[in-house]
């Protein structure tokens, strides 16, 4: 039983480490002699730790490589939440991102490592040129929907990720309906800023705001009736 306890206890603790970013997907973990040492613990219990991981699709073990956080686009898409056979509406889809978007950003705010926030500026300054430069075009809904994703990929919150394509969908269909686009790319470019500038600052309770904003003048350009 204490054995069984503490391996649960490991596969906990690895499981924070990926979270927290300590481990990102694709990194390949420290060999068993060097992370058994460092969790102080026997190689076995290491193993049924790992074992519990490989599971939950959270690890995979790579013959004559090692092992590695798995990488959690590929895992999503297993299991993402399907919309294509759904009637869905643009209103079902914001409404669905304001339930879990602005939350989504406030976790990545505390839990994004540094690179990852460097990349999702880096995203965000892609997104901000595209829309000077071809505000209705496909760069520009691409580059939108890999800013807004990364938010969400930085959250480390498996269950989130699986919305990432509800966020694609809502901006294609936005595009789609060709209402108000000059507005919504010009709120967009001003919230884009706001957005960037709190999580460069990790203030959490001001992204969450600010992301909240930016879905709010997306709903009114889009004259979508919340109340009805």
């Amino acid at each position: 039983m204490k054995k069984e306890n503490l391996s649960q206890r490991t596969a906990q603790t690895l499981r924070s480490w990926i979270d927290e970013g300590r481990y990102k997907p694709g990194d390949k973990l420290p060999n068993e002699n060097e992370l058994s040492d460092q969790l102080g613990i026997s190689r076995t219990t290491l193993r049924e730790a790992i074992r519990e991981l490989v599971s939950e699709q959270r690890l995979e073990v790579r013959r004559g490589s090692g092992t590695y956080v798995a990488d959690q686009l590929d895992t999503k898409a297993k299991t993402s939440i399907p919309t294509a056979d759904m009637k869905v509406t643009l209103r079902d889809l914001y409404e669905t991102r304001m339930i879990f978007e602005p939350e989504a950003a406030a976790l990545a705010c505390r839990r994004a490592t540094d690179e990852e926030i460097q990349e999702i500026l880096r995203l965000g300054n892609e997104v901000q040129r595209w829309i000077i430069d071809e505000p209705a075009g496909n760069h520009r809904i691409a580059s939108e929907s890999a800013f807004h994703s990364a938010i969400i990929k930085a959250s480390h919150n498996e269950f989130l990720s699986q919305f990432m394509p509800i966020i694609t969908e809502t901006i294609e269909k936005t595009f789609a309906l060709k209402i108000n686009l000059e507005i919504i790319a010009e709120d967009a470019y001003k919230d884009h800023i706001m957005i960037m500038e709190f999580l460069k600052q990790r203030d959490a309770e001001a992204l969450k705001s600010a992301v909240t904003i930016h879905l709010h003048h997306a709903v009114w350009n889009e004259n979508l009736n919340f109340h009805e």
